[in-house]
């Protein structure tokens, strides 16, 4: 789906341009686009490396460990249906702390290999389970501490204090979570509850 959405706005701006006589900005603007693209990319490189060498160092030091055991118990609470010494938590536990650090794009393959253990543990693979909403939910609201990728961009175009939205984004990612656990524990509880109604 989202490619045709892709494939229309590309296409509409292709007619439109046709239609105006201005297929050369069309053009400008689609090179200038790709140039930037590669420039914001290659800027976001040397913090991404900063950061992802930063959680290499942790983990060897130990403090990744101690991380996971300080969240094993949300963990436990956020996914009571899944066994405990399961692979699939120690994949949730990587995914959160990545995402902690604003290593959105280190935290995704963590999400995947999460997923894949949870699809293990599920009695009918066409449908997913609450743990596996529970994980979409905590992923996508994602708390976070330091927003690496933000300021990264930020830096890369000329903030003169890329850091300043550490505080907000804090404050708005809680805010997220919460509304997102929250949301999932009332869905989870009308899926029990109608679960009890069918089988009675």
């Amino acid at each position: 789906m989202v490619n045709y959405i892709w494939l229309f706005m590309i296409v509409s701006g292709v007619v439109a341009g046709a239609i105006q006589g201005e297929l050369d900005l069309v053009t400008m603007a689609a090179l200038k686009g790709a140039k930037d693209g590669v420039a914001v990319c290659l800027g976001l490189i040397s913090i991404l490396v900063f950061w992802l060498g930063m959680m290499r160092i942790a983990e060897d030091a130990g403090l990744l460990q101690k991380l996971a055991k300080l969240l094993n118990p949300v963990v436990r609470f956020l996914f009571p249906g899944v066994p405990k010494g399961h692979p699939a938590l120690g994949y949730i536990l990587s995914n959160m702390s990545a995402n902690l650090f604003g290593l959105g794009n280190a935290a995704t393959p963590m999400g995947l290999k999460a997923m894949e253990e949870l699809q293990k543990l599920n009695p009918d693979p066409k449908t997913a389970t609450p743990a596996m909403c529970t994980l979409l939910a905590i992923n996508t609201s994602s708390l976070t501490l330091i927003p690496t990728t933000i300021i990264g961009m930020r830096m890369e175009h000329g903030s003169a204090n890329p850091t300043d939205i550490i505080g907000t984004t804090i404050f708005a990612t809680l805010c997220s979570t919460i509304v997102a656990i929250l949301l999932d524990r009332w869905f989870r509880h009308r899926l029990e509850a109608t679960n009890k109604t069918n089988a009675s």
